[in-house]
């Protein structure tokens, strides 16, 4: 994977074990050599993978819409800013140039691009990994959800599976990098195992 997208939150949380996470992703990309691609803001978990990077000379490339395109939100220390007219615009030029998706802990918008990244995926318009880091349980009751939906015939098994689950940087990069998508089928219910 030479570039990754990573969803993320705006904000830091309260539990300063999620910005360790945002700097030990940011670390494993700028160490291997993998570019970030992200939502171009300078602040929370956005701001602190970003810096991370920025501080090792890695390569970091921000899509932020141009409603956001404020002076104390958008990270000036980014030379690959892509400004966008709207968040739809942003998700298209994202997945265009990225080779797999990573979730960290965030908040609606972080949860909108996971799952629209996932659908893609179902409906076999891409091909690429789509990573979730669960950090101290962020997610859990989201994996519970994802399992009641299986349980009631809601989702295909084998379309659960296409979330890839770590709870650390380095076994999600191993499951991302192992990452095999199901075979492409002409029915769209239909997913080959």
């Amino acid at each position: 994977m030479n570039k990754v997208v990573v969803f993320c939150g705006s904000s830091l949380g309260f539990n300063p074990i999620y910005k360790e996470a945002a700097i030990e992703l940011g670390n494993y990309f700028a160490d291997n050599n993998i570019g970030l691609v992200y939502g171009g803001g300078k602040i929370g978990m956005m701001g602190t993978i970003s810096d991370t990077i920025l501080a090792k000379n890695g390569e970091v490339i921000g899509v932020i819409p141009k409603l956001l395109e404020k002076e104390e939100v958008v990270h000036a220390g980014v030379e690959e800013m892509i400004v966008c007219k709207t968040m739809s615009e942003r998700k298209v030029i994202m997945s265009k140039i990225v080779d797999g998706y990573i979730t960290l802990p965030g908040g609606f918008g972080t949860l909108d691009e996971l799952f629209e990244a996932l659908t893609l995926s179902q409906l076999q318009i891409e091909q690429k990994p789509v990573g979730l880091l669960n950090v101290n349980g962020f997610f859990d009751a989201i994996l519970l959800q994802l399992d009641k939906m299986v349980e009631e015939g809601y989702l295909k098994p084998a379309n659960r599976n296409m979330l890839l689950v770590g709870t650390s940087v380095t076994e999600l990069m191993q499951k991302m990098s192992n990452y095999k998508a199901p075979e492409i089928v002409h029915i769209i219910n239909k997913v080959v195992n």
